[in-house]
């Protein structure tokens, strides 16, 4: 997996750095916009920028700030900018609005941010840049096209264009939008390594475009422009119980391009999608974002995107209607081949009959080199398992599949050789969750395992964390965690990645603390937050997928699902510091609030799906719905003072109240501290969501242990239960308790999954299950966030969110002697690692600059603590205090 950073060299940073001495250590890196490093084609007027500091001295902090940005790398350098310079701003921000001059389109600017340090020293951070795009709908040259109106024609169509370039090229830019998916090729050349372009979006309501910079891939003479369109979620022709193929925006795949190049002598001229394009159907002829594609490799056209290719033959394409009314940039970490598998594996059946095996489950695809006879025929089926006779089962995912017939069998690539030579195939616009691929041959052929190689796809987003401890179960399960966790993020989040790839809800507001721990996600997710705003019914209402072609306003789609359009930006703001989702979420928010409010005016709603897929007990529904919706007011009443609407903030945290009132009314038994019947999910639930009564959470904490210990120290719980279980134990004293069942290797747990060989988190905790098993889920994934929360203690502070302030509070659980966390935040990495030595704990943590943590620890009767080698004073047996940045080391003994 690629690591991206833009850390420059010492070197490099000091040509930049101005006025730098040898006390002078305190770098700006790691500069980004909008989230991305370098972004081409943004269409924000005002852009987030944000820098990391470089500086490994203790204390280290910014005491002030100066940004620059222009269009003249030089002056940028010499600190002095033509569109934003801000004066010395005294302040610690690493995160700021764009205020300058209106921002351009099609305009490159550098930027920089000069930092003075602890000792009012200032450093210029290396010189970074970002490009804007169209910036408004009306800067569109060219116009939407396509071949044909005929929804259910299966081929794709190809598109070409060529041209003459008689002048020097000095820059040269594609902007693409595409209702459907696409591959942009010039002269031949694909360009980029994106995959499944653009992202799944309403695609009626706002449409992406992608801009790339083809300088390179231009020449002086003759030239020309290849697209080939595929289907994905925009012409669903493959049919599920979610009625795709009926979605509202359903049409043949068309794009808009402008090509935009810039002359050495200043002019410009576009290259645009219009009447004077051609089009043919290629050699793809049949392809389902949810099924899989069919090849016919005896209908190549050879060379039919390079500039000689003659294409009289071709058709002139039609005029169509433009998709949606937003046609906006992508603005995201985009899907790639991540990672190349090779087969682990191979066994033949026969000469016409293999099955591959990647060792491991994956989302993506696989590619196949074979020889043999013209019109052979390759039939690869993708699958999580195989029956006894070692084919391979597909009837563990194919089950909400409706075909009309046997023509688009489910996860089964079909290729059709050409003949005369080695050929190669992997699908352009389809992706599958699978470890085992079973090829089937017309007639017989000649294969080894060195032949398929699967590629692991996903958004592209960077890992930023990172555990590791003494017990291998904990961290195969944190692996297995995030393998889920990717497999199941492909521009939005999703449930699984090959029998349904829907956006739920429910799945992605439980693993969202997993994620961002993990990966530097916000870009996905700001993005499906704008699909949540597109999707929300004027009277608040959401859809239980998001996003939808209609299906999920009617299941599934209560608070303890759709409380997304909350928790997500609530998490964003939590892990970033950056409230923009939240603010562009408020009034959607307040809509959802507002709705339930009304329909359930007693605080209590029995408006949900409940406590999906639980061990043996279920939940009431009310009691999980109303937790979310005191989730949704507590968000919306806290983001309404962070924003300054006073009359919003009264009105909500009262309502907040009264939700809590009716539902420990309703449920709390004071004396017994139990809240309804007593079940797991019944009790941990209103503990992490904070509803329990201070006085009595204790109480309700230890009752939560007895019915644990009562259940054999086995889980009893659902979706809702697992985000809430094992945090409520470690945060109310029973750490050790959470631990047991984290690391727990019988049935049900996590552990039992991978002890039977998992590498991916499943659907259902029996693995014999009749229903619910995919083998590739992340809806039980919150225990990759607990890992850091709890073992690692590393929490973010709601009063200093982004990782500004950190709470440091690590549970050091019996049987488990080493573990570390580290996670790097918008300030630059945390580290908490500890291990047993003896009776005692060597404790070792980092705090970035910039930023400081509260560091709480218990420690045992009879024992010291020591920080750095000095003895620390103890309150009863626990030790509380704030620290600032750098690295400390902690002895228990």
């Amino acid at each position: 997996m690629r690591i991206r950073n833009n850390v420059f060299p010492v070197f490099i940073c000091l040509l930049f750095a101005g006025n730098l001495t040898a006390q002078n250590i305190c770098i700006p890196t790691h500069l980004q916009c909008e989230h991305m490093i370098s972004p081409l084609g943004i269409d924000a007027t005002q852009p987030r920028l944000a820098w990391q500091l470089s500086d490994s001295r203790q204390g280290a902090f910014q005491s002030a700030y100066q940004i620059l940005v222009g269009t003249d790398s030089l002056a940028i350098s010499l600190a002095k900018a033509n569109f934003w310079q801000t004066a010395k701003i005294n302040g610690d921000a690493q995160l700021a609005y764009y205020k300058g001059k209106p921002l351009l389109p099609f305009t490159k600017y550098f930027w920089a941010v000069r930092v003075w340090d602890k000792n009012g020293l200032p450093s210029l951070s290396p010189i970074a840049h970002f490009e804007t795009g169209m910036m408004q709908m009306q800067n569109w040259k060219g116009a939407w096209i396509h071949d044909t109106r005929d929804i259910h024609l299966q081929p794709a169509p190809y598109f070409r264009k060529a041209f003459e370039v008689q002048k020097k090229i000095v820059a040269a830019r594609a902007y693409i939008a595409v209702a459907g998916l696409y591959e942009l090729y010039i002269n031949g050349e694909r360009i980029g390594d994106h995959r499944l372009d653009p992202m799944y979006t309403r695609f009626d309501r706002r449409t992406l475009y992608v801009t790339y910079d083809v300088t390179a891939q231009l020449q002086t003479g003759k030239n020309a422009i290849g697209v080939l369109l595929g289907n994905g979620w925009y012409n669903h022709q493959s049919t599920a119980v979610w009625y795709f193929h009926e979605a509202p925006w359903r049409a043949r795949p068309s794009f808009c391009m402008d090509l935009r190049i810039t002359y050495s002598d200043g002019t410009q001229e576009t290259i645009a999608s219009g009447k004077d394009w051609k089009t043919t159907l290629s050699p793809v002829i049949f392809n389902s974002i949810y099924t899989a594609e069919h090849y016919d490799a005896r209908k190549e056209i050879p060379h039919w995107n390079e500039p000689d290719f003659t294409d009289t033959a071709w058709q002139e394409v039609d005029y169509c209607a433009i998709p949606s009314p937003q046609i906006v940039a992508q603005v995201l970490q985009p899907i790639r081949n991540v990672e190349a598998l090779a087969a682990a594996g191979m066994q033949k059946v026969n000469d016409s009959l293999y099955v591959f095996n990647l060792g491991r489950n994956i989302a993506g695809v696989s590619s196949i080199t074979v020889s043999g006879e013209a019109g052979t025929i390759l039939r690869l089926k993708h699958g999580e398992r195989l029956y006894t006779n070692g084919l391979v089962d597909i009837s563990n995912i194919d089950a909400h599949y409706r075909p009309t017939d046997d023509t688009d069998p489910f996860q089964t690539d079909i290729y059709i050789l050409k003949g005369g030579g080695k050929e190669t195939f992997m699908p352009h616009f389809n992706y599958k969750g699978f470890q085992y691929v079973e090829l089937s041959s017309s007639k017989p052929i000649a294969i080894t395992k060195e032949n398929l190689t699967g590629y692991f796809m996903h958004s592209d987003v960077e890992p930023v964390g990172n555990i590791h401890s003494d017990n291998n179960t904990i961290n195969k399960i944190w692996s297995a965690t995030n393998y889920s966790y990717l497999s199941n993020l492909f521009g939005y989040p999703t449930d699984c990645p090959q029998r349904e790839k829907n956006g739920w809800t429910g799945d992605g507001q439980i693993a969202v603390e997993t994620g961002l721990y993990n990966f530097d996600g916000i870009t996905i997710y700001e993005k499906w937050m704008a699909d949540h705003r597109d999707e929300q019914q004027p009277n608040g209402v959401l859809p239980s997928i998001v996003p939808t072609g209609g299906w999920g306003y009617e299941w599934a789609n209560g608070p303890d699902w759709t409380s997304t359009i909350a928790i997500i930006p609530w998490n964003l703001y939590m892990f970033y510091g950056d409230s923009k989702a939240l603010l562009d979420c408020y009034d959607n928010i307040k809509h959802y609030v507002d709705y339930i409010n009304y329909h359930y005016p007693t605080g209590l709603t029995t408006w949900g799906l409940g406590d999906w897929i639980p061990v043996k007990s279920q939940a009431p529904v009310e009691l999980t719905s109303t937790a979310y919706y005191y989730a949704d007011a507590t968000i919306l009443a806290n983001a309404a003072k962070l924003f300054n609407k006073t009359n919003d903030y009264l009105k909500y945290s009262a309502l907040a109240v009264n939700i809590k009132t009716a539902f420990n009314e309703k449920y709390l038994n004071k004396n017994t501290g139990i809240y309804g019947t007593g079940l797991q999910t019944e009790l941990c639930v209103p503990l992490f969501w904070g509803l329990v009564p201070e006085e009595m959470k204790s109480k309700v904490a230890a009752n939560l242990a007895s019915r644990i210990i009562a259940d054999s120290v086995k889980l009893d719980v659902g979706l809702l239960g697992t985000k809430a279980i094992l945090n409520a134990l470690s945060e109310n004293g029973y750490a050790d308790l959470a631990y047991q069942l984290a690391a727990n290797e019988t049935y049900p747990s996590w552990g039992w999954w991978i002890k039977n060989g998992a590498t991916t988190l499943y659907e259902n905790w029996p693995i014999d299950a009749k229903s619910d098993i995919s083998m590739n889920h992340i809806m039980f994934g919150e225990i990759g966030a607990w890992m850091y929360k709890a073992l690692g203690g590393i929490k973010p502070d709601a009063a200093a969110p982004g990782f500004k302030h950190i709470l440091l509070q690590p549970y050091f659980a019996k049987g488990l002697n080493q573990f570390s966390a580290s996670h790097q935040g918008p300030f630059g990495n945390i580290t908490s690692a500890w291990q047993r030595k003896g009776s005692g704990i060597d404790y070792t943590i980092t705090i970035p600059p910039n930023s400081n943590a509260t560091v709480k620890l218990v420690v045992p009767a009879g024992q010291s603590l020591f920080k750095n080698g000095v003895q620390q004073t103890i309150t009863g047996n626990s030790f509380t205090q704030l620290v600032n940045a750098g690295t400390y080391q902690f002895q228990i003994k």
